[in-house]
């Protein structure tokens, strides 16, 4: 690519929207852009891929920070071990919120079922469920 693209195009090139890329200029994942003699943000085939890096991360859930920490190991040209710790650690933590999330949907199915068994007059067991009572 040895054409600008503006932001609009960046946007469209990557699914991330104008505003999220700002924000993400603002904190400093991506760069200060060049600009035209108008005063519009020009990006180079580089930014491109930093963003389309930064959005394939968010997407496998990683933090900010860890996308910050991720994006210096990458250009820093870090060994792939490295790498490889930080990711067992996110995959660690995805796997317990999945067992939590798992642990969740169990007590939902068990309280809803012991609603199903109500008389619609009566009090929701659900809603003393929550009170505690």
């Amino acid at each position: 690519m040895g054409q600008w693209l503006s932001i609009g195009a960046l946007s469209r090139a990557t699914g991330v929207k104008v505003e999220t890329i700002r924000y993400y200029e603002r904190i400093g994942l991506m760069p200060a852009p060049l600009r035209s003699e108008g005063g519009h943000r020009q990006f180079r085939e580089a930014e491109l891929r930093r963003l389309r890096f930064i959005r394939r991360a968010r997407e496998l859930g990683f933090t900010l920070d860890e996308v910050r920490e991720l994006l210096k190991l990458a250009d820093g040209g870090a060994p792939c071990a490295e790498v490889e710790v930080m990711a067992r650690a996110h995959l660690t933590g995805v796997r317990e919120r999945i067992a939590d999330l798992q642990r969740l949907a169990e007590s939902l199915a068990h309280l809803t079922r012991r609603c199903e068994r109500v008389d619609t007059s009566a009090v929701c067991p659900l809603i003393d469920d929550l009170f505690g009572d």
